[in-house]
């Protein structure tokens, strides 16, 4: 089981952001969630976090545990029986250069982690990042990291602010355990959050680049962000039951409207 909370230092969380066709990403998130729109896309990425001491509260951070890991995630929403609608991101695979987050997947933290080989490369003004799993999963990602004022061009939001807000409108994470009769919720809590702009040179995905999952055209690369040195907390969060045509569920269709955040 899941410690309520964790403390943590975000040493580093690169946000690489895919603007998607709202049918291709309905058909990707599982029920009760839907995709959540922005100016009629559904947004999607990849999440390549390092994480510093990492740790239950009341220790001291030199004792926490330090690990480099990777989300790809679908921004979603719900409508949930107590809290109404309700946003944050669905999590269909996990990926941890950590043997501990690797064999306790959903005790850490939510989810199934696969065990992967990291490459980082932070000298000078170019960051990349670089992951490849057991089962053949990779992601390659380089940025040029400087004083970014601007987003740079998006379809999905107007300015940084924009994109800003967002991202941390939503900060409840859902990933499937191994069984799938349900999905493990963690909320990323700060006081501190602050994200800049990066430049992507480079990118690859097999998960985005794959023409069976999304057809061509249909996942384009938007934006990217970074956030530096941020204190955070995980909030465990009660589990949400996955619902299955059997039980009388009824897929959910992407709701098009457009949402805007500091627009």
């Amino acid at each position: 089981m899941m410690p309520s909370r964790l403390d943590a230092l975000v040493e580093r969380r690169l946000l690489v952001n895919y603007r998607v066709d709202p049918d291709v990403a309905a058909r990707l998130v599982p029920t009760p969630f839907r995709p959540q729109l922005v100016r009629g896309w559904a947004v999607a990425g990849v999440c390549l976090i390092r994480l510093g001491r990492l740790r239950p509260p009341g220790l001291p951070g030199v004792v926490g545990l330090r690990s480099e890991n990777a989300a790809h995630r679908f921004a979603v929403e719900w409508d949930g029986e107590r809290d109404g609608h309700t946003t944050g991101v669905y999590i269909p695979r996990r990926d941890t250069a950590t043997w501990l987050n690797a064999t306790a997947g959903g005790r850490l933290f939510p989810g199934e982690h696969h065990r992967a080989r990291f490459t980082v490369d932070e000298r000078g003004s170019r960051l990349r990042v670089a992951f490849t799993s057991a089962d053949g999963t990779a992601v390659d990602v380089a940025v040029m990291v400087g004083d970014e004022p601007e987003l740079g061009p998006s379809a999905l939001f107007a300015d940084l602010a924009d994109a800003s807000a967002f991202f941390e409108g939503s900060p409840q994470g859902w990933s499937a355990r191994n069984r799938a009769d349900r999905y493990d919720g963690v909320a990323l809590r700060t006081d501190a959050w602050q994200v800049t702009a990066v430049r992507v040179e480079s990118v690859r995905s097999t998960y985005f680049d794959d023409p069976d999952r999304f057809p061509p055209g249909s996942a384009v690369l938007d934006a990217a962000l970074l956030m530096r040195d941020v204190p955070v907390r995980w909030q465990a969060l009660a589990p949400v039951a996955a619902l299955r045509p059997d039980d009388g569920a009824t897929r959910h269709e992407p709701q098009r409207h457009t949402l805007h955040h500091a627009d």
